[in-house]
């Protein structure tokens, strides 16, 4: 077990439309990237077939789930319409269930009208970048559905969140922004809740390293949480390279999550993140006499 001490009372497990989901063992969400623009070029899938493919291989390495995004998250990334988004992401959605129907699949929106279609057209969790701030339907939506609920820590909206980040306790504000949201989801009845730090969200490189040194104080709502990382600018602009070379820089941060309680890494590379979660897993639990 992962970071033995942090999950004592943590919940472990996820109701996935009636499957049982044991996360007492961290697993890998895999990305599957619907979208022209995102910033590691690798990840862009343009057509279901490649979808389709990219989802085989992501289950083939071990992903425990897909998560299917069709709008770019990126700094500066340009607004997306939410019938385009549901054009590229639907067909996949119901591609990939219906040929690969063992896949779990999170859905990657912000916005209440994408992730009841998508979930009614077969995907399992849903993944909100903004904590239902730019989408005053979407928590009483993901409520009504009844599916797990990816809370993420975000300032302002993909297009102007890098515009000057500030924060005085970058780890009490983020606690507190989760306190709050929590309060809101409970009352409105969610009983699923992953909760992700937003590495990378309206966060300049030193805030996301202040923010990872005291991932810990996340302990305290005794849920799962997801680190989200992979070959991002926090990465690449301290090795200066770039996305394509920085796996290796991933894999060291991700051991860091994993050795401060993360449940699940979402990533490019699934087969490098499984392998980096048995290998800390073999050193933490090694018999010690």
């Amino acid at each position: 077990m992962m970071a033995k001490d942090t999950f004592l009372n943590r919940k472990v497990t996820l109701n996935l439309k009636g499957e049982l989901f044991d996360l007492s063992k961290p697993c890998v969400m895999g990305i599957l990237n619907l979208t022209p623009d995102s910033f590691y070029g690798n990840s862009r899938m343009g057509t279901v077939d490649q979808a389709l493919e990219r989802a085989e291989v992501c289950l083939k390495e071990g992903a425990a789930f897909i998560d299917i995004g069709a709008y770019s998250s990126r700094p500066g990334a340009d607004e997306v319409t939410t019938d385009e988004e549901l054009r590229r992401i639907i067909p996949a959605v119901e591609a990939i269930s219906k040929r690969l129907p063992e896949a779990r699949l999170s859905i990657d929106t912000f916005r209440a009208k994408v992730a009841r279609e998508s979930i009614e057209a077969g995907a399992h969790v849903v993944n909100d970048i903004s904590g239902g701030n730019l989408d005053e339907g979407m928590l009483e939506t993901v409520a009504s559905l009844n599916v797990p609920y990816v809370l993420m820590h975000m300032q302002g909206t993909p297009k102007n969140m890098q515009q000057n980040p500030a924060y005085r306790n970058i780890g009490l504000e983020v606690v507190n922004y989760f306190e709050e949201k929590l309060n809101v989801l409970r009352q409105l009845g969610v009983k699923d809740i992953i909760l992700d730090p937003g590495f990378g969200f309206a966060k300049t490189t030193d805030h996301n390293y202040e923010l990872m040194q005291q991932m810990g104080q996340m302990d305290l709502f005794g849920l799962p949480v997801l680190v989200g990382i992979s070959r991002k600018s926090m990465i690449y602009k301290v090795l200066g390279n770039g996305p394509e070379e920085a796996l290796n820089g991933t894999t060291v941060l991700n051991t860091i999550a994993l050795q401060k309680g993360a449940s699940i890494l979402r990533v490019h590379d699934v087969k490098a993140a499984t392998e980096c979660i048995a290998l800390v897993e073999k050193v933490q639990t090694q018999y010690m006499p």
